[in-house]
């Protein structure tokens, strides 16, 4: 495995790119502030938008790591407004494995577009194909089934459900957890 970073990825309609400091304003509006959006989420909803000026620094700071894979997604029509966001991230068990989790958000006035599953679905192809992943894992809340068709449309394939496995903004869950390898792309 290399890392590589987050580089810029276009899809037929999104420009998944890095995050700047001027995204702030836009995210918080879009979803960071919203209860709805973040409920199967770890994390809770910016109340100010201070918050997100300061986890977005954070962010921003980190693209100097070329182990970060952070993206905005953005439509094309509209490159300079952050929509949601993809991530993907290691655990020190991951790396021993040439692994990594994505999450994802997005603002709920973007549901049911495609726009997710396409986002998922480049990334996914970023990570095993240019940065040399060897298995991308993501998993859901069982309450939020659409998170799951989402990674379907990936082509990511389930593996089960983890009991009382997570934690999230309405407790303790059931986790599903799906996967792909990079042998599943060359298929």
């Amino acid at each position: 495995m290399k890392h590589i970073g987050t580089k810029e990825i276009e899809t037929d309609r999104l420009v998944l790119r890095r995050f700047v400091n001027e995204d702030a304003k836009i995210i918080f509006k879009n979803y960071a502030n919203d209860d709805e959006t973040t409920k199967y989420l770890t994390w809770s909803s910016h109340r100010e938008v201070s918050v997100t000026q300061a986890i977005l620094a954070t962010w921003v700071e980190g693209y100097g790591d070329l182990s970060q894979y952070k993206w905005a997604i953005t439509l094309k029509e509209n490159p300079n407004e952050a929509i949601g966001d993809i991530t993907a991230s290691m655990s020190p068990n991951y790396a021993s494995i040439d692994a990594c989790e994505i999450g994802y958000v997005l603002s709920r006035k973007h549901w049911g577009k495609g726009y997710m599953s396409e986002a998922m679905e480049a990334v996914t192809n970023y990570l095993l194909k240019e940065a040399g992943f060897n298995r991308v894992i993501a998993r859901h809340d069982v309450a939020n089934p659409a998170s799951g068709k989402v990674m379907q449309k990936a082509g990511l394939q389930f593996e089960g459900i983890h009991r009382q496995g997570s934690l999230n903004n309405t407790g303790i869950i059931d986790t599903a957890q799906y996967a792909i390898l990079r042998e599943d792309l060359e298929k």
